[in-house]
């Protein structure tokens, strides 16, 4: 009896601290659909809670950074690795692209609810409210709570900063 309270207790303490830590990161697997086939890139997902989440998009094989997108309560940055060109736009910019549900407490509800037991890992493109990407997902695994550092990105000045929407374009002609 002893033992069973002590399992118990265990891991209702594992839970609370995964609802209540600061760090959550994750695998992450892509998918959007390109214009003859469908386009899958995994990466990693790193958020603090309330300041600031990055997902980083590696080739594969390589296991390089092929692009980064930083979302902050207030701001997004989106970097292209391989061209070397960023958008960097604050919320307000973005208001009229981007659906009301694409926002950083949104984000971050979403990632916390799917690392909970049980919680749902896979979110499509609808329900971020991105209706134009048909097919689109994204799919969360492996969830770590094990504090990290999370600076900002730095860009160095061989990156060339470009609008919102030509690196959209540039994307989503790939």
């Amino acid at each position: 009896m002893l033992c069973l309270a002590g399992c118990r207790t265990s891991k209702q303490t594992a839970r609370e601290t995964a609802a209540q830590s600061t760090c959550l990161s994750a695998k992450v697997k892509l998918t959007v659909p390109s214009k003859q086939s469908v386009l899958t890139v995994n990466g990693t997902l790193k958020l603090r809670r309330g300041e600031r989440a990055q997902l980083s998009f590696l080739m594969p094989i390589l296991r390089t950074e092929v692009a980064r997108v930083e979302v902050t309560p207030d701001d997004i940055l989106l970097v292209d690795r391989m061209g070397r060109r960023y958008v960097r736009a604050t919320r307000d910019e973005l208001k009229t692209i981007l659906p009301r549900k694409a926002d950083f407490a949104h984000l971050e509800k979403l990632i916390c609810d799917a690392a909970r037991p049980g919680g749902k890992t896979v979110v499509t493109a609808e329900e971020l409210g991105l209706t134009d990407i048909e097919r689109g997902k994204i799919e969360l695994s492996d969830f770590s709570t094990r504090p990290f550092d999370l600076e900002p990105t730095r860009l160095s000045d061989r990156y060339q900063q470009v609008s919102w929407h030509e690196l959209l374009h540039l994307l989503m002609s790939l």
